[in-house]
């Protein structure tokens, strides 16, 4: 007689594995509508998907800011990517769909401690600051040096060739 293995104790080929959240900089969400740069949109594309199938996406107060005002400057040449009705509405979306960080009086002390130690921007210290106060351990952007680790978050650029 033949014994079916114990589930609680049989090797199998079944895979366990951690989904790591990561903070989403504005840089995506604006590849997202940028028809100029094809690749790096459905790039956007998929960094967005992934991390809404997954849960693991988390998008700063600051970059939604940011958002509108890029997509809806009128470039040199060009429209601006989005009507400022088309972005209030992107901006709704998102915050129906992801989570959504918002400063506090921490975040704001480890912005400027952040941009001092690590000789950084004051707008992606506090990029880093979101991310090292909710303990994310990855800032997708193409803002930063690509693999650098700065305290506990580790940048990976999504755009990067090779």
């Amino acid at each position: 007689m033949r014994s079916e293995p114990n589930p609680q104790t049989a090797v199998g080929r079944e895979r366990t594995f951690t989904i790591v959240a990561f903070l989403v900089d504005t840089n995506v969400l604006v590849y997202r509508f940028d028809a100029r740069y094809p690749e790096k949109q459905r790039i956007a594309r998929d960094v967005l998907h992934r991390g809404l199938r997954d849960d693991s996406a988390r998008i700063p107060h600051q970059a939604l800011i940011e958002f509108v005002s890029v997509v809806t400057c009128t470039r040199v040449g060009s429209d601006s990517l989005l009507s400022l009705d088309e972005a209030r509405h992107e901006v709704g979306e998102l915050m129906t769909q992801f989570p959504i960080l918002y400063p506090n009086a921490a975040v704001v002390h480890s912005a400027l401690l952040g941009a001092a130690a690590y000789r950084i921007s004051w707008f992606d210290a506090h990029l880093w600051a979101y991310a090292e106060h909710y303990g994310l351990e990855e800032i997708v952007s193409e803002d930063f040096e690509h693999g650098r680790l700065y305290g506990s978050v580790r940048i990976r650029n999504p755009f990067r060739r090779g």
